[in-house]
């Protein structure tokens, strides 16, 4: 099973990592064989070789100290921009990682069209292109007997959508609710320990969990989108981010968290989105939460989410400190998960 990864940061590199670590255990557990017979990326060039990138050099490249160069790997000498990547390169199956758009999921968005178009099958970690590109791309798909999926989009590697797409396919979902972006919850934590938010964010972006930028995730923005995602994926919505109205936690103040600590509370972006008897309701606010609720032990970087299903009144998912790591094992799911379908 050949594939071209579009995008090669940090998820795109733990993927091609894990992907090496997993032969063996891929050929005799699901009779298949990956290779990686394309990768593009902005800042480190552009490789093809449709007989697969050597997979000794690209660890060594991966693992060395100097700026990585990928063509060094090429074997076509290519020539052209993404899209031109995208129609020529020798893969079944399109790899995206490239960063979000939460305004319009694009350019991503585009490169999967294309990829779709060209009859490839999909994956993504990319929360954009699932929530402004969910039903077009499966239809785009499905046109060609291929596949979408895109597990990582959320919750990194905990299983969310594949749940309802088998073990809970029957159960009716009426809604759910949880934390959601994790480096919101890493500065809580700190700023409870004593930390300006200020202070924490240094923190964060020490740690490589924010960005140099991080209004994405103090303002609610990445929440949001997560929650549009789950809304239209699981239950039927057409939202944006804009559609949900993120309060970030800009507005959290010292005071605030020791007013909070003084009456055994904590504070949480807790994101939601269900049905309620005025119809279909989504959030992303600061809210305090008593030790009673599940979300008040969900600490550092984690995320939980819980779904209120008919059947199942109160299932929930934790995801302890995530990494890209746990991020590419989503994006194996998705590839096994296309493997399988295709001996069905």
């Amino acid at each position: 099973m050949d594939l071209a990864l579009l995008g090669f940061g940090n998820v795109g590199k733990a993927f091609a990592r894990l992907l090496a670590a997993k032969t063996q255990e891929l050929q005799e557990e699901y009779g298949f064989l990956p290779r990686i017979t394309a990768i593009a990326t902005k800042k480190h060039g552009i490789c093809i070789d449709p007989d697969g990138l050597d997979e000794k050099a690209l660890l060594h490249l991966l693992d060395g100290s100097k700026p990585m160069d990928l063509s060094v790997l090429d074997r076509m000498d290519f020539e052209g921009d993404t899209f031109e990547f995208i129609r020529q390169v020798p893969a079944h199956i399109l790899v995206e990682t490239t960063p979000v758009n939460p305004h319009s999921g694009l350019p991503a968005l585009d490169y999967l069209r294309a990829g779709a178009r060209r009859g490839l099958h999909l994956i993504t970690a990319n929360k954009g292109p699932v929530v402004y590109g969910f039903r077009e791309l499966t239809e785009l798909t499905s046109q060609h007997n291929r596949l979408f999926r895109f597990e990582s989009a959320v919750m990194d590697g905990a299983p969310i959508f594949s749940l309802f797409r088998g073990p809970l396919a029957g159960a009716k979902l009426h809604g759910f609710y949880g934390i959601l972006n994790s480096c919101t919850n890493l500065l809580l934590e700190r700023m409870r320990n004593g930390e300006t938010l200020e202070e924490a964010i240094a923190y964060g972006a020490s740690i490589g969990i924010t960005e140099t930028d991080p209004s994405n995730d103090v303002d609610g923005w990445d929440a949001a989108i997560k929650v549009a995602a789950l809304s239209n994926v699981l239950l039927g919505q057409s939202l944006t981010p804009m559609d949900v109205k993120p309060t970030g936690i800009r507005g959290i103040t010292p005071e605030m968290i020791a007013s909070a600590e003084a009456q055994g509370k904590r504070w949480k972006l807790v994101c939601q989105g269900g049905w309620k008897e005025d119809g279909y309701k989504v959030g992303v606010k600061p809210e305090m939460v008593s030790p009673g609720s599940p979300l008040y032990t969900v600490d550092g970087t984690s995320s939980f989410v819980s779904f209120e299903l008919d059947v199942l009144p109160g299932l929930g998912i934790l995801e302890s400190d995530p990494s890209p790591k746990t991020t590419a094992f989503g994006l194996l799911a998705d590839l096994i998960d296309i493997v399988k379908s295709e001996t069905r």
